[in-house]
């Protein structure tokens, strides 16, 4: 029981704590599975970030998931994956509960007025960044003298012409280039 207890403590801690994504979880989750608790050793941390990275979903819930189940099995699993989602859950409630009582407020119009920007150019930003992955894997480039990915920038056009002009379905959109882009990777 003080088993199933120290893991939900422990991502309950990493859950609360873990701000910028599962990626900047992994210090605080090495930190109390490896160093504190010593429930894995460092191979097997590094084992656990493989799986939970290959797997559909936030990295931090599925490294909870697969860390309860090394250390507690299914009841482990199941406890420290709801001690990394419950300071989420607790935060996002009481963030609705004040917006919807609090949303006629000119001053709560007014800041999210202000953000809005903000959040459109981090959006902006993350695109940008993988574009410029797409077009350039090997790093930051200049448009006039780096290795050019052709390939990924026609796939890119067609998906974005596909998307605006016919109001195509935007999973069925990267699926499509998904597959268009292997086909011409083996082509090519």
């Amino acid at each position: 029981m003080k088993l199933l207890f120290d893991l939900f403590v422990s991502f309950f801690q990493i859950g609360l704590l873990s701000f910028g994504g599962g990626y900047a979880a992994m210090p605080l989750i090495r930190e109390q599975v490896v160093d504190l608790h010593g429930w894995l050793s460092m191979s097997g941390f590094g084992d656990i970030i493989t799986i939970a990275e290959m797997t559909p979903g936030p990295v931090a819930i599925n490294c909870a998931t697969f860390v309860g189940i090394q250390v507690a099995g299914i009841p482990g699993a199941l406890i420290a994956t709801l001690g990394c989602i419950t300071p989420a859950c607790i935060i996002v409630t009481t963030l609705a509960y004040v917006y919807y009582k609090y949303k006629g407020l000119e001053t709560v119009k007014a800041v999210l007025a202000a953000l809005r920007p903000a959040i459109i150019a981090m959006i902006a930003s993350a695109g940008l960044s993988l574009f410029e992955l797409a077009l350039a894997p090997e790093g930051s480039f200049v448009w006039t003298e780096a290795p050019f990915n052709v390939v990924a920038l026609a796939v890119f056009i067609l998906a974005f012409i596909v998307c605006r002009r016919f109001k195509a379905n935007p999973i069925w959109v990267i699926a499509g280039s998904g597959l268009v882009t292997f086909c011409l990777f083996l082509i090519f």
